[in-house]
């Protein structure tokens, strides 16, 4: 029988980590963007772990944020708890956020966190090819600018606290400014704007990678909902992004009817469930 083991992911693992991660691209989208953006290198505060049966592997997790963002392959939970059993023993993980399949990402609580997590989301996973889009565009959505931080950081924020009932400019406002700011001039936030150059709508590229993006933060201004803005700018930026990705998934909040209508008429199919935790 072939030796389970638990290492760490080191350079030249890099093309058996691709090859099992796209065996399912759709739910293991952050961590093939991370992969392609950062590699598989281990640097200070992140690096890949994998669980092996010989040498195949079964199972992997990203370690970032100096140890405490866990990122869970699409794999068996049990895969997962042996990963982080071996990784926590070396001093790596010190968990404070984890984001994954719901099953995976319970398995994680259970070995870290058995006390309740301030922060606790499920949601499913949408995902959408080019032949599922229906008829929905607008061109007035473009690549967020410069000029726009001062209405984007509040519209981010207001995205933040609507959906997981956080409020991030009382907790960082330095940081959060910075990471929106990021965003901007990284082409990753798209923005649309009405006729008194008022911003209504935002959505982020969270992750992104020649197997596919994933899109986040997506936020519309209240007094906005009862029409098809939504639909049009989801719709816009799904085709853009199509135009030369395989796929796009989405995570919706399961108490968001509003959101999940408006991924269903554009023509995004839910999948999985999956779970965001916070601890601190």
């Amino acid at each position: 029988m072939s030796a389970r083991t638990v290492e760490p992911l080191a350079p030249e693992d890099a093309g058996l980590l691709r090859a099992f991660l796209t065996r399912d691209a759709t739910h293991n989208m952050y961590a093939l963007g991370i992969l392609e953006e950062f590699g598989i290198a281990p640097q200070a505060g992140r690096s890949f772990w994998g669980r092996f049966w010989g040498r195949d592997l079964s199972a992997a997790l990203f370690v970032g944020g100096e140890g405490g963002l866990l990122i869970p392959s699409a794999s068996d939970p049990q895969e997962i708890s042996a990963i982080a059993e071996e990784a926590s023993g070396h001093g790596t993980l010190k968990l404070r956020a984890a984001l994954g399949e719901k099953g995976a990402v319970d398995g994680l609580m259970r070995h870290f966190c058995p006390d309740r997590p301030r922060v606790s989301r499920t949601y499913r996973l949408y995902s959408v090819t080019a032949d599922d889009l229906g008829p929905f565009t607008n061109p007035l959505l473009r690549p967020a600018r410069e000029g726009d931080l001062p209405q984007l950081v509040e519209m981010a924020a207001s995205a933040v606290r609507e959906q997981v009932d956080r409020d991030p400019l009382r907790e960082d406002p330095e940081g959060f400014r910075a990471r929106v700011s990021q965003r901007v001039r990284g082409k990753r936030t798209y923005v649309l704007a009405d006729e008194r150059k008022k911003l209504v709508f935002k959505v982020d590229v969270g992750s992104r990678s020649q197997y596919g993006a994933e899109l986040e933060g997506m936020y519309l201004v209240p007094e906005e909902r009862g029409d098809d803005q939504a639909s049009l700018c989801l719709g816009q930026i799904s085709r853009f992004l199509l135009s030369s990705l395989p796929r796009l998934t989405l995570r919706v909040d399961d108490r968001d009817t509003w959101l999940a209508g408006v991924a269903r008429k554009v023509g995004y199919a839910p999948g999985k469930t999956c779970r965001l935790v916070v601890r601190e």
